[in-house]
């Protein structure tokens, strides 16, 4: 499954009813729902991992009558212990209205260090890349075609190809950032309001450079349809 954009012959809508519900809500942000407790954690599903029950036995090394062993811990106490904090959003680009098919954002200055999270909702067909909480960047992208649709879930970048070309549809990708074993990418496209891909999510070619900058392996995509979330809330699954 690899991205070779293709047009449908449609007359072109004065905007998708998805762009102007994503500028009403503005809370629609690329799969703003995100399990970023999970994410931020190195978790590599969108699914919690349950700690190990941690037994810590001691036994002095020299035998006696009043030997003592620690109590163990329990399970839910070691989790509550390790859980990590939620993430919450602290900034939303300002647009200026809803984003176009082939528009993109992208304002950095001042945002300080932190982990990355990429999010990205189908029914707003945007996709939002935040630092720390920030929204740093927000495209408009095109996904799957209902045939070869774009898989929902949360996926860990892989690899990372600024000159890859499709081994199935000999088609250029470039700034290349895997998904799924099977070719599900985010790739520079042409990013129009009638194209669509064999499964993966093309942004304007510009702009997938930036986010190719700005990204690292390990780094959590998070791909939802119709999540919401607002600013000054926590980030959660």
């Amino acid at each position: 499954m690899a991205d070779e954009a293709f047009m449908a012959p449609m007359q072109e809508p004065p905007l998708p009813p998805s762009r102007s519900a994503r500028w009403a809500a503005r809370a629609i942000l690329a799969g703003a729902v995100i399990a970023a407790a999970t994410y931020l954690a190195g978790v590599p599903s969108r699914t919690s991992a349950t700690a190990t029950p941690v037994r810590a036995s001691v036994r002095q090394q020299v035998p006696a009558p009043a030997a003592k062993r620690l109590q163990p811990v329990s399970a839910p106490a070691a989790a509550a212990a390790s859980k990590p904090q939620p993430l919450v959003i602290k900034r939303i680009l300002d647009t200026g209205g809803p984003i176009r098919f082939g528009d993109w954002f992208w304002d950095d200055a001042g945002v300080p260090a932190g982990p990355i999270t990429v999010t990205v909702d189908l029914q707003a067909e945007v996709l939002s890349i935040f630092r720390g909480g920030y929204e740093i960047g927000t495209a408009a992208v095109i996904f799957g075609a209902d045939h070869m649709p774009t898989p929902l879930g949360v996926f860990p970048i892989t690899q990372k190809d600024a000159h890859h070309v499709s081994n199935l549809y000999h088609a250029p990708m470039p700034y290349m950032l895997r998904l799924t074993n099977d070719g599900v990418s985010i790739h520079g496209s042409e990013v129009a309001w009638d194209a669509a891909t064999h499964g993966c999510i093309g942004v304007p070619t510009p702009f997938a450079k930036k986010l190719f900058g700005a990204t690292r392996l390990g780094d959590r995509v998070i791909i939802t349809r119709g999540k919401m979330i607002g600013a000054g809330q926590p980030i959660t699954a």
